[in-house]
């Protein structure tokens, strides 16, 4: 609303429907533009303000006109906001992960560790615990707060694999919200195809953080100052990591959780296993995150070419 104010530069019993229309173009012109989303919620938020300014059990409307000679109106209606049309309104350049860029991006941050330690510099715990966290986020599927909101208390076991220990499952809870409700929570079950950042949660937990001396601070995530990592912090590590590689700059966090979604579907998972896993309410969200590949495309196709085309074959091999 500040910045709102600062842009009109007036008071908001002076304000106008047309100043939400060159508030929004000033936002779509800019050097990267606001999303759809963004739009959308800083139209909800006007819309807020002004429903409350103009609230007939308050009498700021009549003091307003009183003193000023105008008073506060609802400036936001249909014709001059966004709204929500679609499940998915991320932009279109954003995409999963193929498993090639994801195993260069994996190396790579286990290699930024291993270059730190032969040079003897400080920083390789730190790199550590980055490189785990964004398997982490990969293997579980997590949005970005979901991942820095870990506690030790949300590590869980997995009573069908308890090899894995108290590793086999993450309790989340403070996954998204639903409009005006608390976090919603779930439990994310391991899957054996991401082993490898299940055996490097182990390790971490056990090994790397012990060394920040942690008491009794309860974060997964930890910084060398004992407070926990930020979204931030991680938004910026993952940038770096990708840029130095050359992945696309396209590419965000967030698009580790698309890449879950797509390679549990090209594995072979159910559609209903999946948006349980990542906490959708709905399978069209889930399959908005799916960008399974050509080869996944082709094999579906050469099987269901094969059922039409011998079908005695098929019922045989059942």
């Amino acid at each position: 609303m500040k910045r709102f104010a600062r842009f009109t530069g007036e008071y908001p019993w002076t304000w106008q429907p047309g100043d939400v229309e060159d508030f929004t173009v000033s936002l779509l012109n800019r050097a990267e533009p606001a999303s759809h989303s963004t739009l959308r919620g800083y139209h909800g938020v006007i819309r807020g303000f002004c429903a409350f300014i103009t609230d007939a059990r308050y009498d700021w409307p009549e003091v307003c006109q009183e003193r000023f000679g105008a008073h506060p109106v609802q400036i936001c209606h249909d014709w001059n906001t966004r709204h929500h049309v679609a499940e998915f309104e991320a932009r279109p350049a954003k995409r999963a992960l193929t498993f090639d860029e994801a195993d260069a991006f994996f190396a790579h941050a286990d290699l930024k560790v291993e270059r730190i330690l032969a040079a003897g510099k400080k920083g390789a715990l730190g790199a550590l615990r980055d490189a785990q966290f964004f398997k982490t986020v990969y293997a579980f599927g997590l949005r970005r707060r979901e991942a820095c909101m870990l506690d030790l208390a949300d590590l869980r076991s997995n009573p069908n694999n308890p090899e894995w220990g108290s590793y086999g499952s993450l309790h989340v809870r403070h996954a998204k919200a639903n409009k005006g409700g608390p976090p919603r929570r779930r439990t994310v079950l391991a899957v054996p195809e991401f082993a490898w950042a299940v055996e490097g949660l182990r390790q971490w937990i056990e090994e790397g953080r012990p060394k920040f001396r942690p008491g009794s601070a309860s974060p997964v995530w930890m910084t060398e100052r004992r407070s926990r990592l930020s979204v931030r912090h991680s938004d910026e590590k993952f940038a770096l990591l990708r840029d130095e590689i050359g992945l696309d700059p396209k590419l965000t966090l967030h698009s580790l959780r698309h890449s879950y979604v797509t390679h549990l579907i090209e594995y072979g998972y159910p559609e209903r296993f999946v948006q349980e896993q990542v906490g959708h309410s709905y399978a069209s969200s889930t399959a908005v995150y799916t960008d399974v590949s050509d080869d996944y495309k082709n094999r579906i196709l050469a099987k269901a070419l094969a059922r039409v085309r011998h079908p005695r074959q098929q019922g045989q091999q059942q």
